[in-house]
């Protein structure tokens, strides 16, 4: 039996009450497999004594006797002291401050194992930072495994229940196939799960965590590669590229590319010369230039007599697109289209005409593009604006307007290479981290609260010479919960406090039409500033825009701050991002803002977010159906992801039908006992 076939739910224990089985519920344990794989937290090393006499090395783990029982303090409010006396000789006190009930579990004369710190405090050892256990309780010398806990549930009584369901259930049958397993010199599943929670030493420990770390990547290369192997079946004829457009555009253009953008474009020609479609992800910075990159793609397209669409998340920004495209392609004789949903009726029955007949080159717009009555001629390269937006079945209908469409996926939210190929690992993928010539780095301030007004005056001398700013709330309107600022209170007080200067105000409980003409007015400079919630992370670029102050900035994540500041600073002119902060002030939300303080780096940024948050769910990778890893971190143990790769491609280069004897215990593994909920094949 795998160990995930172990779908029992844990209510079926003996001795576990109903309050028992919530408790672990709230922990995320349902079934008897859920407690086998329940990571501890850390572990606590009680294989060698350490007496109290040496207590400044270390904690003190030794066996002690309670010598007696004494109580201090005020009447009525009595706390527990506990003499005790270690095999040495040596004396001590220990302080049980709402702890009376170890006087009725450790009467005078008991025997006990002792694990805590100690200092010397008033002429004896003294320690309030103590556990205590009775002999028979654990083994003498181990290493004892600290789990996650919640209010009710012990630390004892979860690894007592992890002990039973192992002594009764194992031994389990292996994921990994044996050759794999000798290999990578790993121990078999068995004797990593008893490790895990019982481990004979550290090295022991770590081996056990690496191998099932290494089995979680080892099934998601696995099905990202047959994917990507399934993708590579449907086969196209290409005709090389002369790149005629292409060379003439780069002539046009009034600065040169950076290195980054010219390969990217590189790569993605070399996609459109492979005999089967490609699936690239292209990303980069806010302003590192990707959407240049992407016309440079759709060009490729036009050179073949072929159509490409362009899917944008809003109209506002799919009508900004066109314009810059218009602009730089139009002399070159590309027929351009701008196609969403607020058109008219006699409009849209030309432009379908267009589309079916082919007399459009390119077409940039919004959910439109694949509406059911829209036909292609021959659409064969798809780009996606900021691809995360977008869910899977939409992604699929727009497909299936072209015969095996090329995809060029765009994110504006960096992520480090080794996660870009864990969650991406069925994409190439091609990354811009320099910006374009000529941008000036964003100058980040921290304000506490209390002191924004200095910021407001700074932005209002910046209105006064004709610059305009941002001002981010995390709320819409006032809250009975939570005491925070809002978006429509303070554009009330701002539009006093810049009089007569007009601004606009926008949030996700506005039409559709209201957004998009304040947006247009701002973007137009018919606004000097802009009242918004966190709605302006993906929105147009407005180079004249020089200031955001963001308050309640702690309240925000740091992919949404470094989204938010990415607003401004898209023109020549210096620009300036004031955070403010308002206490209680967490060390994570420390962490973020001083980040943001120190880089405006979107890569950076991406890496520090994993080291404070972890890789859990970045750039949307729960809704690609990534779950989150267990045990393996594809960010800090880049080895053992490239391991999984490599031993998952060789085995699916040597039997791609899984026939084989390791191929048919990975089928069985995936039909019985897939480490991952959703089998990765519906993203798109």
């Amino acid at each position: 039996m795998f160990i995930r076939e172990l779908t029992t739910g844990i209510n079926t224990l003996k001795g576990i009450s109903t309050e028992t089985v919530k408790k672990f519920h709230r922990l995320g344990i349902y079934s008897l497999s859920d407690l086998c794989l329940y990571k501890p937290r850390a572990y606590e090393d009680l294989r060698n004594e350490r007496l109290l006499k040496d207590f400044a090395n270390g904690k003190v783990y030794c066996e002690i006797v309670i010598i007696s029982h004494l109580w201090f303090g005020r009447s009525g409010k009595k706390i527990l002291k506990l003499i005790i006396q270690d095999t040495s000789g040596t004396k001590a006190e220990l302080l049980c401050f709402n702890r009376d009930f170890l006087a009725k579990q450790f009467p005078q004369g008991s025997h006990a194992w002792l694990y805590g710190d100690f200092s010397w405090k008033y002429g004896i050892l003294q320690s309030s930072n103590f556990k205590l256990k009775t002999i028979d309780t654990l083994p003498p010398k181990c290493i004892v495994p600290i789990y996650p806990l919640t209010a009710g549930l012990s630390n004892d009584r979860i690894y007592k229940t992890v002990l039973k369901v192992l002594e009764q259930y194992s031994p389990f049958d292996d994921e990994i196939p044996e050759a794999i397993r000798t290999k990578r010199n790993f121990p078999d599943k068995t004797q990593a799960i008893k490790n895990l929670h019982q481990p004979v030493s550290p090295e022991a420990r770590a081996q056990a965590i690496e191998r099932l770390g290494y089995e979680e990547l080892f099934y998601f290369e696995l099905l990202v590669l047959r994917r990507s192997l399934l993708i590579k079946d449907v086969t196209k004829e290409r005709q090389p590229l002369q790149e005629i457009l292409t060379r003439e555009l780069t002539k046009r253009l009034p600065f040169s590319l950076t290195a980054d953008q010219l390969n990217a474009i590189k790569e993605i020609k070399q996609d459109l010369e492979k005999p089967w479609p490609m699936m690239r992800l292209l990303q980069g910075d806010v302003g590192s230039g990707k959407t240049l990159v992407s016309f440079f793609a759709m060009l490729f397209a036009v050179e073949r007599g072929e159509q490409a669409a362009l899917l944008c998340p809003t109209e506002l920004l799919a009508k900004q697109h066109a314009e810059t495209a218009a602009h730089l392609l139009e002399p070159l004789g590309v027929r351009l289209a701008l196609f969403t949903s607020s058109i008219d009726i006699k409009a849209r029955k030309l432009l379908l005409d267009a589309l079916s007949n082919g007399e459009i080159d390119i077409v940039i717009g919004t959910h439109a593009l694949f509406s059911d009555n829209v036909f292609y001629r021959k659409l064969s390269l798809i780009i996606i604006d900021e691809q995360h937006r977008f869910g899977v079945l939409q992604r699929l209908a727009l497909s299936s307007k072209g015969e095996k469409p090329d995809i060029l996926l765009m994110s504006a939210t960096p992520i480090p290479r080794t996660l870009a190929l864990t969650v991406y690992g069925d994409l190439a993928v091609s990354s811009i981290t320099t910006m374009p010539p000529g941008r000036k780095p964003i100058k980040t301030h921290l304000v506490k609260t209390g002191n924004e007004l200095k910021a407001y005056e700074f932005v209002k001398k910046q209105l006064l010479i004709g610059k305009q700013a941002y001002f981010i709330y995390p709320l819409i309107e006032e809250s009975e919960t939570v005491s925070l600022k809002n978006a429509t209170q303070m554009y009330s007080t701002l539009s006093k406090f810049f009089a007569p200067l007009k601004g606009g105000l926008i949030h996700s409980k506005m039409d559709e039409t209201s957004t998009q003409n304040t947006m247009e007015a701002f973007r137009q400079n018919r606004l000097s500033f802009l009242v918004s919630t966190s709605i302006v992370e993906v929105g147009v670029d407005v180079p004249n825009a020089t200031c955001m102050v963001i308050e309640h900035a702690e309240r925000f994540g740091l992919a949404a701050l470094h989204q938010l500041r990415g607003r401004i600073g898209r023109g020549n002119d210096e620009s300036y991002c004031f955070l403010v902060w308002s206490e209680p002030l967490t060390e994570e939300a420390k962490k973020r803002l001083t980040v943001m303080k120190n880089t405006i780096d979107g890569f950076v940024i991406a890496e520090e977010d994993l080291a404070i948050r972890g890789p859990g769910d970045i750039t949307g990778t729960a809704q690609s159906g990534l779950l989150q890893f267990n045990f393996a971190d594809p960010i800090h143990n880049t080895r053992l992801l490239e391991w999984a790769r490599e031993d998952a491609s060789e085995l699916l280069a040597g039997d791609p039908e899984l026939t084989g004897k390791a191929g048919s215990l990975v089928k069985t593994v995936l039909a019985k006992a897939n480490p991952f909920i959703e089998s990765l094949t519906a993203r798109a």
